[in-house]
């Protein structure tokens, strides 16, 4: 029977709860992100156990940033994938003083200041443990996720609600309607030793964890959230991702260590070792004085991290690739060990490339246990001379591959010979050559190489090539592994039957029950989605299509040049190396690899099955030279474009003929300047530019039919 309270104690009763919650939130960053707890863990104990007997009882009471959903819930079958609404890009690494330098030089290039001029960057530990992305909405915590590949990763939420540093409601208000906080979970040294104490004191029964970094990584990827809850994490904050609307009144700050320490009054726990410097002088000190600090420190870190500190210039310098220009992470010198060499294979990359991989006897380095190490192309086996029973020097730093440094010459085994690279692919047998001139050999067989299949495939399905929704690596190894796919051609011959039998042999070979038995409808919407994506990339851009068929050395950029040198796919193809050569940005090198890659006949047999099976693009003429009404002038963008994302008014411009440069100089025609634009205007102003708003350039945009 069901006890009925009067609305009046029921109010009491939910307002309790309220009480309890605000409580034990205050508690929990006094504990965990201020270090200056205010009871004692009993009495914490016993708000907590309350306030989990109230939601018990009026479940409808219960809320989802409630406390008590950091205790975990029920174990589930896997994590869904997470697009980023921004990349969790990759920094570029710094191993000595001198690129240091050169980065800050470069800075002082691109924004065309002078040796003299100020230049602040923010200094911050590079953490030593697992990337995540937190979604805040309204200020409460609605999903988190891992890096992934950076622009894919895992829905973690629920273990991540298990993590008592982080707020499962934002502090303050003048939150963001939406904000996305990206920082770092690790594992303190302290708690990790406990944590392990206790594994060896269970007699087997718990895991023992092999350092910081995998405990952090291995318990934040557990599928029972009450595992997760059972490990010792903690958080840092370190930058913010997408930020949309504000519901107070406050802007972001201008800098991203005003950033930082807007964050710790959202709630945030931000570590205490963040500091700002001018220079890369002062970036140097900040280095030299963490990294005696290294080993008395509470976590484990790996280097530092530079990051310019005017958000305005970060923008204005944005990336190259999928690196900022504006940060960098030097790292503390490596870890080395020293091993055996048992074997020397070759490792077959997805662009062919025929990699040397030292066999080893198993070494701990740097944190990880070191079976295989990169010997990096024949040209450094040469050069170290490594043969096969060598006692060698392994090296490994930070995330760094390990690779193979030295070779201890004075232990070598008798009768060793040295070691060649194999004529022929291990794989498939295609021959393994080498350009004249060139330091990798790569595999001939191109996308008929099973070894390169599984990579060329995912790359051929990215998000900036054929972007096929959907189509992870995972479940590309699968429909390999049980036949269905043999080249990228075949994806398009894919049927909702073939992804439903590759799903149930996995589940077989897994020892699983496949959802399919259960209910088909339901289990085959995944299938059905993927189906639909696959259809929808035949429709492309001859751009896309170039970068997705993985051409050695040929990015982004190098496909789009190519696409509007030539127009069309069979002018490419007929192309020798002097036409190449006209391409901007085309060197002997990479025009060697294009035609290379064109000549085989397995890369020329998946193109024709390609346009055979449907894909296909508009055909255009070439463009190679500036065409339109704006060519031959060079714009820059600068400030927020209210109604235009850069990148879109960057496209529109160029469609017109025109270069857009990053930075003002007496050959600029026009700067186009936004809301909040800064340096580049006065520089503007100072050199007589003509400057255009954003109703101009959309004015412009409009007369030629690209609004």
């Amino acid at each position: 029977m069901t006890t009925r309270i009067a609305p009046a104690a029921m109010d009491d009763v939910a307002a309790r709860a309220q009480t309890l919650r605000r409580d034990i939130d205050e508690h929990n960053h006094r504990y965990h992100v201020l270090d200056a707890p205010s009871i004692p863990d009993a009495e914490y104990d016993a708000l907590l156990r309350e306030l989990e007997a109230i939601e018990a009882t009026h479940p409808e009471l219960a809320s989802a940033d409630s406390p008590t959903r950091r205790v975990g819930g029920k174990p589930f079958g896997g994590f869904a994938q997470v697009r980023h609404d921004t990349p969790m890009l990759s920094l570029a690494n710094a191993f000595s003083d001198a690129e240091v330098g050169q980065f800050v030089r470069k800075i002082r290039e691109r924004l065309e200041l002078g040796d003299d001029a100020p230049l602040r960057f923010s200094l911050e530990p590079k953490f030593d443990g697992l990337a995540i992305a937190l979604r805040y909405e309204h200020g409460v915590f609605v999903r988190g996720a891992t890096r992934g590949d950076g622009e894919t990763g895992e829905d973690v939420s629920a273990n991540l609600r298990t993590i008592k540093a982080i707020p499962l409601r934002l502090r303050g208000g003048d939150v963001p309607a939406l904000l996305e906080v990206r920082g770092e979970v690790y594992m303190p040294r302290a708690a990790f030793e406990k944590y392990n104490e206790g594994a060896r004191a269970s007699g087997g029964k718990i895991k023992l964890l092999v350092n910081p970094r995998n405990g952090a990584a291995g318990s934040l990827r557990q599928l029972d959230p009450a595992i997760t809850a059972s490990r010792p994490l903690a958080f840092f904050a370190y930058a913010v991702g997408v930020v949309d609307g504000l519901d107070g009144h406050h802007a972001l700050p201008p800098r991203h260590s005003q950033l930082l320490a807007k964050l710790r009054d959202w709630g945030f726990p931000v570590s205490s070792l963040v500091a700002t410097a001018s220079g890369a002088d002062g970036c140097l000190d900040y280095f030299r004085r963490i990294g005696a600090q290294r080993e008395q420190l509470p976590f484990d870190i790996d280097g530092v991290v530079y990051k310019l500190d005017d958000l305005r210039l970060q923008r204005e310098l944005g990336y190259v690739g999928r690196t900022p220009r504006w940060a960098l992470a030097h790292k503390f010198p490596a870890q080395e060990r020293t091993t055996t060499v048992q074997d020397i294979t070759v490792n077959i990359g997805r662009t062919g490339a025929a990699t040397p991989v030292a066999n080893l006897s198993p070494v701990f380095v740097g944190g990880v246990t070191v079976s295989n190490a990169t010997l990096h192309n024949a040209d450094q086996v040469a050069r170290l001379d490594v043969r096969v029973g060598d006692t060698v020097v392994v090296r490994r730093a930070g995330d760094v591959i390990p690779e193979v440094v030295a070779v201890v010459l004075d232990r070598r085994p008798e009768r060793t010979t040295a070691w060649v690279m194999p004529t022929h692919c291990p794989v498939c047998g295609s021959a393994i050559e080498r350009e004249e001139g060139g330091v990798v050999a790569r595999c001939s067989g191109g996308l008929a190489c099973p070894a390169q299949r599984v990579r060329a495939i995912f790359h051929f399905a990215s998000r900036r090539a054929m972007d096929i929704d959907g189509l992870g690596e995972r479940l590309i190894e699968g429909l390999v592994e049980f036949g269905f796919l043999q080249s990228v051609a075949d994806l398009y011959a894919l049927n909702l039957g073939d992804l439903l039998e590759m799903k149930r042999r996995a589940d077989e070979r897994d020892g699983t029950t496949p959802e399919t038995v259960k209910d088909g409808k339901i289990a085959s919407k995944w299938a059905d989605n993927l189906i639909a994506a696959i259809a929808a990339s035949k429709h492309t851009t001859l751009e896309r299509f170039l970068y997705a068929l993985g051409i050695p050395e040929v990015g982004q950029a190098t496909a789009k040049a190519l696409a509007r040198h030539f127009g069309r796919l069979d002018a490419l193809l007929r192309a020798d190396a002097t036409a190449l050569l006209e391409v901007p940005d085309v060197g002997p090198i990479m025009a060697a690899h294009i035609i290379a890659f064109f000549a085989e006949a397995h890369n020329r047999d998946a193109i024709s099955q390609l346009r055979a099976a449907g894909v296909t693009w508009t055909q255009a003429q070439p463009q190679r030279e500036p065409r339109g009404a704006l060519a031959g002038q060079t714009f820059v963008l600068t400030g927020t474009l209210s109604t235009l994302a850069r990148d879109a008014a960057k496209e529109k411009l160029e469609a017109l003929g025109a270069k857009v440069a990053g930075s003002v100089s007496k050959k600029t025609s026009v700067v186009v300047a936004g809301e909040a634009a800064g340096s580049k205007l006065d520089k503007a102003h100072e050199l007589g530019v003509e400057i255009w708003d954003e109703a101009r350039l959309l004015a412009v945009l409009a007369e030629h039919g690209l609004a």
